[in-house]
């Protein structure tokens, strides 16, 4: 069974310019729980002068329902940020990196070496708190400033977050430049080198319209978690074009109409995207809540 990660609650609001309330935010989240959703980004613990669409992930936390099939993620993306998560319940610490230089000097002032090396500790300290701790690595498939990334060093940074603590990879499509032979390689050779036990997930954006042929050519890989967001909302504020993640609900009919289950359901997630589309007071860019189901 397909298992979705829903990013929406923060990858796709920390785009907007519309700021939601966090009662409104507990209400998405609980609507999603409601669909079947189980494993969900909730907040960010980034600064929230940098991001103030995030910057109530400790209260958000507080309210949103409780069960032990349910897990939360937060992102973290540097030491403050993994002071901040420890005082919360939060499940699951999303620790990112790219694994571009050009994109990691222009937005947090360091090189990829630089970061890998800080975020080990932050690793290490997150799984040593009782937190799981998954490893997101942006950029994995090609960077906005320069172009290829070499696989060698995307495979380098995830064994480091690996040895330092992680119990899950995440590669992540920052700005839509993958195409569905290159996420076979990349996740060929993935499993290659860290065996077919690891715990591998996908995160595409739609910036060039590819979202779902990358998430079904990762599934023939042999991928079976993969990032998604409610209404196709979002992007990345720190990514130029870095428009809409992949469509949770056009995903999750593109899985059901192949027979694949995803332990959701459509119907639901379709009117979350509608009410959604509403508060945003904005046309989103899910296809399935226009057009249906039939």
């Amino acid at each position: 069974m397909i298992e979705i990660c829903e990013v929406g609650p923060r990858d796709g609001l920390q785009n907007e310019k519309k700021i939601l309330s966090t009662e409104t935010k507990a209400k998405l989240i609980s609507k999603l729980i409601d669909a079947g959703i189980r494993n969900i980004e909730a907040v960010s613990f980034v600064n929230p002068k940098v991001v103030p669409q995030m910057a109530d992930a400790e209260e958000l936390l507080k309210i949103l329902p409780k069960s032990k099939d349910i897990r939360y993620g937060g992102l973290v993306l540097s030491r403050s940020g993994l002071e901040r998560a420890l005082t919360t319940d939060v499940d699951f610490l999303h620790i990112v990196t790219t694994t571009s230089d050009s994109f990691n000097l222009r937005n947090a002032k360091r090189t990829v070496d630089q970061a890998v090396e800080e975020l080990s500790k932050v690793i290490q300290e997150g799984a040593e708190s009782n937190k799981g701790v998954a490893g997101v690595l942006g950029t994995a498939f090609g960077c906005p400033f320069e172009g290829e990334v070499p696989l060698k060093k995307v495979l380098s940074v995830a064994e480091k977050f690996l040895k330092a603590g992680c119990s899950e990879i995440t590669l992540a499509d920052t700005t839509g430049l993958a195409n569905p032979i290159q996420v076979q390689t990349v996740v060929a050779a993935f499993y290659e080198q860290f065996g077919n036990d690891l715990s591998l997930g996908l995160h595409f954006h739609n910036t060039r319209g590819l979202g779902l042929a990358n998430i079904l050519a990762g599934y023939q890989a042999g991928v079976q978690r993969f990032d998604s967001s409610i209404a196709g909302l979002g992007g990345c504020p720190f990514a130029p074009k870095a428009v809409g993640n992949a469509c949770t609900e056009d995903m999750v009919n593109m899985f059901h109409g192949m027979g694949i289950e995803t332990g959701t359901d459509l119907n639901k997630l379709i009117d979350t995207a509608q009410w959604l589309e509403g508060n945003m007071n904005r046309p989103l860019d899910g296809m399935l809540m226009k057009a249906g189901i039939a």
